[in-house]
């Protein structure tokens, strides 16, 4: 099937009524499909003032935050706010053992205090167009994507030199929007809470409540002196953004209006359940694989402060994810999420059968999903496999793979060894900073099992031959294996490395030496998985396009949204509480008391600074305390939709107002991002009012509140 008729689309997307608060919405249908519902709940701003074609708008003030996350402009001056663990990364890259801002905090209360963070981009939603139309057309005549996307930008053009174009798809390849973005790559750290504060918690409250967590981190962007994106540079200026949001003291009650926007990442609201039984399947690699990593990675960071602070962001990225995929397999059995699924397609089947035209249309999409999602999946468990285990050794593929990246394509580029060599050493030193080989020793030796114990024994003999002297990979002892890796590698130190670096068969040692060739050979297999895997996402392609073109037409008058894809989006909702379970009920808010409950000296995640300590103790909340009851306030519910990607996204008031940040789903609500369950899913903020509190009264940087537009 090559065509789904748009005008079906469209029918299917404007024509609902008001309903609840899910939702993920493009912003240049708020007039035709949300404002009214929107105004209805407390919403006091025009369409046209959150998203304006022609004019500045409230979505000038929301950026995309290092390709990941979400943040917000709070001043004139270029001062932008995101989640800590948003942040965290940066904060980590910036600290030594002697100056260790994610344990420390860090603060700069003059500009030239800021912390340049090499690598790190913000990015301004420039313009959105409707090029549907267009790509219909062009694949009418059988014009390839790649020819189409390349006309479609011509035949629209530029506004700037340094704008970043792109094509994006929606509802499973049946709308397209053309989107462009403004880069800015000067972006300095202005301040952060220490990690007892930021990450207040650790991993025991990830994904919970009640929380009581202030994640908020603060950068500035910097400009050219025109407001054009630049490198860094002294001569830089901060930027002057075209919107920024207000900052509101006067806090939420229950059944407020709250609004979210942001960068929401992925989504999966139009699978099938033969996808979300395969969904399932590959989590239950990750989880085992990162459980088992994570455990090596806590018990040396736990005993040694500089560990610690090299694997921060190491074990934080890795038990992030993992908890999520452990909190949506409890969701899919206790919702019983598949077997909803498989319900819904019964009755769209049901639907379909009516109607010949329908039979045609729609009739095989479901079962040509199912039959292309399990020719797949063991491509599928096998890249897994290999991903979680090989790809995560760290002299292999860290060290002596992201050297040969680097030292390879300089070498291409410039035919010069001296050359190569240098951005070969950049790139391990960067790496080699947070690195300590006893860990990845033993990291090494169990992924290796990992990897042995799990992937499809048919690809167990790539890894044969990998060094002299060993039996086949299927029966070698694998800690005589990694300790001959250890100790014959030119990578374990930088003084082996600069040595052989001097010899003019360089090469020769570069492709013998047991950790690349190890990291090779892994690169090869898991490249070859991936193809294979592409090849089965390019086969299913034209039947998730029928089956979600089917559902618009089915659900025709009820809410439709496409999924999260990394593009800006709306959502809104209101501050409440939520039951999990019979007989229990959660308050929409948390206060510092609970901080002080919490406080376990002896639990790395559950420390309370000393000056936070006493200035809870002494009530010294000044202005940030909550009227109504004389508290600090820390975090509040919602009810906005949200995903991964929105942390660090403004939420707002009815006027705009920044009232707080998005940093976490609620763990009885994981499956989400397949099912909004309005009962139970919540958004989890930080109260601006805690995060000005920490600016202010512990981190003794009050000279930033002046910059921004407090109102009350």
């Amino acid at each position: 099937m090559k065509r789904i008729f748009a005008s079906l689309l469209l029918a299917a997307t404007l024509a609902f009524p008001a309903a609840a608060d899910e939702g993920m919405w493009l912003l240049p249908l708020l007039e035709s499909m949300n404002i009214d519902i929107m105004a209805a709940e407390g919403c006091r701003l025009t369409a046209e003032q959150i998203y304006s074609v022609n004019h500045s708008s409230l979505k000038d003030a929301i950026v995309q935050f290092d390709n990941g996350c979400t943040a917000e402009m709070i001043s004139k001056k270029g001062l932008l706010i995101t989640n800590h663990h948003c942040g965290y990364s940066r904060i980590q890259e910036l600290s030594t053992p002697e100056h260790n801002y994610l344990r420390d905090g860090f603060w700069a209360v003059k500009r030239s205090q800021e912390l340049p963070c090499p690598g790190l981009t913000v990015k301004f939603l420039h313009r959105l167009i409707d090029v549907t139309d267009e790509v219909r057309a062009a694949e009418e005549r059988d014009i390839a994507f790649e020819y189409i996307e390349e006309g479609i930008l011509a035949k629209y053009g530029k506004d700037f030199d340094y704008e970043q174009q792109q094509i994006v798809s929606f509802y499973n390849d049946n709308v397209y929007y053309l989107i462009s973005y403004i880069e800015y790559r000067d972006v300095r750290l202005v301040g952060t809470p220490p990690a007892a504060v930021g990450k207040f918690g650790g991993e025991t409250d990830n994904w919970m409540w009640p929380r009581h967590t202030g994640d908020f981190s603060m950068f500035r962007i910097y400009a050219d002196k025109k407001g054009a994106p630049a490198d860094y540079s002294a001569k830089n200026v901060p930027l002057r953004p075209k919107q920024h949001l207000k900052v509101s003291l006067k806090g939420v009650k229950e059944n407020d209006f709250a609004m979210v926007m942001g960068y929401p990442g992925s989504t999966e609201r139009f699978m099938t359940a033969v996808q979300l039984e395969d969904m399932e399947a590959k989590q239950d690699v990750t989880i085992a694989a990162r459980v088992l990593r994570e455990g090596i990675m806590w018990e040396a960071m736990c005993a040694d402060p500089t560990v610690q602070l090299q694997y921060a962001d190491k074990f934080a990225s890795s038990s992030n994810y993992r908890k999520n995929f452990q909190g949506m397999k409890q969701s899919f059995k206790k919702l019983d999420i598949i077997n909803r699924a498989r319900a819904k397609e019964a009755a769209f089947m049901d639907w379909v059968a009516e109607d010949p035209a329908r039979v045609e249309k729609y009739g095989t999409a479901i079962g040509q999903i199912a039959e292309n999602t399990k020719a797949a999946a063991q491509v599928s468990h096998d890249f897994t496999v290999a991903y979680e285990s090989l790809w995560n050794t760290e002299l292999p593929m860290t060290l002596s793979f992201g050297f040969a990246n680097a030292y390879m394509e300089a070498l291409q580029e410039t035919s010069s060894r001296e050359k190569a060599a240098e951005a070969g050493l950049k790139a391990y030193d960067k790496a080699y900073k947070d690195y300590n080989e006893a860990l990845d020793r033993k990291e090494t030796v169990a992924l290796l099992g990992f990897y042995r114990d799990n992937q499809n024994p048919e690809l167990l003999p790539q890894l044969d031959s990998l060094a002299e002297g060993f039996d086949t990979f299927a029966t070698m002892d694998l800690q005589a294996y990694t300790d001959y890796l250890f100790e014959k590698s030119i990578f374990t130190s930088r003084e082996k490395l600069e040595k052989s670096l001097e010899s003019e068969e360089f090469l020769g040692t570069l492709f013998t030496d047991p950790a690349f060739k190890l990291a090779l050979t892994a690169y090869q297999q898991a490249f070859t998985l991936y193809s294979q895997m592409m090849m089965f996402e390019e086969a299913g392609k034209e039947a998730n396009k029928a089956y979600t073109a089917g559902q618009l037409e089915w659900m025709a008058g009820q809410p439709s949204y496409p999924d999260a894809n990394f593009t800006m989006r709306l959502s809104y909702g209101q501050v409440l509480p939520y039951s999990p379970k019979d007989g229990l009920v959660y308050n929409y808010f948390t206060t510092s008391d609970g901080i002080l409950e919490k406080e376990n000296p002896d639990d790395p995640e559950f420390i309370v600074p000393a000056k936070l300590k006493e200035l809870i103790l002494k009530k010294d909340f000044g202005r940030y305390a909550d009227p109504a009851d004389g508290k600090l306030h820390v975090c509040f519910l919602t009810n906005n939709d949200i995903t991964g990607g929105n942390s660090g996204s403004p939420v707002m008031d009815g006027d705009g107002n920044l009232i707080g940040l998005a940093f976490d789903g609620n763990w009885e609500a994981m499956s989400s991002d397949v099912l909004f369950e309005p009962e139970l899913q919540r958004c989890i903020c930080v109260d601006i009012r805690y995060v000005l509190f920490c600016i202010d009264k512990l981190g003794g940087a009050g000279s930033l509140l002046k910059e921004m537009t407090l109102v009350k």
